[in-house]
């Protein structure tokens, strides 16, 4: 694998995971083929679709089972008024002084909600991969404490198995249970950064694909467009792609919605067929 190259996938929900899959297999139908990049940088429903990439599953089969009924994962209807959701947690975050102390009040709201047992979303995070092992390759997972606000970086060496990292870095505070990790609970690695580039630092060529675009649902010490100027002015060529009008409307205000992943991955195939990139392998 070559470290070099970085592939970095953003959160953005079912509706995301199956455009970032759509994205990617629209580059490689394109001569583009991207998924061999030596680090792999997954927040979220990236990195679902992280791990996926890192199982060795085919982009073909990947893809299958976003589009085709019969293999599609099963997933828990949740609604979520992205509008709605912006505003409850501004409010309840208002009076934090610092990016870290509004990261452990969102930690506390996550911790009070009312979701669905940690054992049942387990069973869906599970059902998504295709392989629960750690791949050989670099993957890096990111999750926040929900009680120090602190981020973890979770990798083949942490000590944590897959399944629970990603299911912590899926874990949207409000909507799915914070994940019991050891003596910790953690929450979605977007509440530090929607795609946290800057965990790519040391690769040449860096690919982010965000699902929800570069707006930042909180405020973040590395946000999007001050984690990418950095890596370019290190020397890095840095591609971010976010969704088209098309896939914009397919992905639709509630990217929680498992009936989104047929029109988000064709959408997003049809947009990574047409984009032009300066690397990538055929």
């Amino acid at each position: 694998m070559d470290m070099s190259e970085a592939l970095v996938l953003g959160g953005g929900g079912v509706g995301g995971i199956a455009w970032l899959t759509g994205v990617l297999t629209g580059l490689a139908e394109a001569g583009r083929d991207v998924t061999g990049a030596g680090l792999l940088v997954g927040t979220s429903a990236g990195s679902t679709v992280a791990a996926q990439v890192g199982s060795g599953l085919s982009l073909a089969e990947l893809y299958a089972r976003q589009v085709d009924p019969a293999r599609q994962s099963a997933e828990i209807m949740a609604e979520m008024d992205m509008e709605k959701f912006a505003v409850e947690f501004g409010a309840a975050t208002a009076s934090s002084a610092s990016v870290p102390e509004l990261r452990r009040a969102v930690g506390r709201l996550a911790l009070e909600a009312d979701t669905v047992s940690e054992s049942r979303r387990r069973a869906v995070i599970e059902s998504r991969l295709p392989s629960h092992g750690w791949p050989e390759r670099a993957l890096k997972v990111v999750a926040v404490d929900a009680e120090s606000g602190e981020p973890r970086v979770f990798d083949r060496t942490s000590g944590v198995p897959l399944v629970e990292a990603v299911a912590a870095s899926c874990a949207v505070p409000g909507v799915w249970p914070p994940v019991t990790i050891g003596a910790r609970r953690y929450v979605d690695g977007g509440v530090r950064s929607m795609a946290n580039v800057d965990l790519a630092a040391g690769a040449d060529r860096v690919l982010v694909l965000v699902p929800m675009g570069a707006t930042e649902p909180f405020p973040s010490e590395q946000p999007l467009e001050r984690a990418v100027e950095e890596l370019r002015d290190g020397g890095a060529e840095v591609v971010v792609v976010a969704p088209d009008e098309a896939s914009a409307a397919a992905i639709g205000g509630n990217p929680l919605d498992p009936g989104t992943r047929g029109p988000a991955a064709e959408a997003g195939r049809a947009q990574g067929r047409a984009l032009t990139l300066a690397w990538g392998r055929s």
